[in-house]
């Protein structure tokens, strides 16, 4: 009879996919706090986190959700919701002692002015230090600011993909003016 080799069990949280232990093991070694952005169906959590030996530490932490309470009316997990949780974020790292940190986008792999990137540049714009590259890979003010959802509401005449907004009366024309009010309570210019 042929002896086959013992299959390799790997740790429960690879198995599930909630863990890359490559890339973790890569953001351990820059010794730098992490910048965690996780997208759910719903909304955008964010965390600034720190390694311990006992287990990671949480910082700081906010989600989208928290926007509802500053007059976001949209959704909170598109463009400009990333970029308002991201400078939500960043502020209240600031004023916790945080000064810097490097992002941890977890399984997915960030897209060139995709969410992600929406949410760096409202953390960056924050005042919170994160390496990136170069500019190009952030969202133009146009799309940070919901212009684009504006336009395409007007295109279909505010069709059903804006149920939502208007159940919870806003106006899909007005997303710019609602971000720049929202931007300014959470100390923005």
């Amino acid at each position: 009879m042929k002896s086959q080799k013992p299959q390799t069990v790997h740790y429960r949280r690879k198995r599930e996919q909630r863990t890359n232990y490559n890339k973790r093991r890569r953001l351990l070694l820059s010794q730098g706090n992490r910048l965690v952005v996780r997208f759910t169906g719903s909304k955008i959590i964010a965390q600034v986190v720190s390694f311990t030996p006992l287990g990671d530490k949480v910082l700081v932490g906010v989600d989208s959700s928290s926007l509802a309470k500053q007059g976001w009316n949209y959704s909170l997990k598109n463009t400009p919701a990333a970029y308002l949780t991201g400078f939500m974020l960043g502020k209240t790292a600031v004023k916790s002692g945080c000064t810097n940190a490097v992002l941890d986008a977890g399984f997915k792999t960030p897209r060139a002015k995709g969410k992600s990137y929406a949410f760096l540049k409202g953390v960056l714009d924050a005042g919170l230090q994160v390496p990136c590259g170069a500019d190009d890979i952030f969202p133009s003010e146009d799309r940070i600011m919901g212009k684009h959802i504006a336009d395409f509401a007007a295109k279909s005449k505010g069709g059903a993909q804006f149920a939502q907004y208007l159940k919870s009366k806003a106006v899909p024309d007005q997303i710019a003016t609602q971000f720049k009010a929202v931007k300014q309570k959470l100390g923005g210019k």
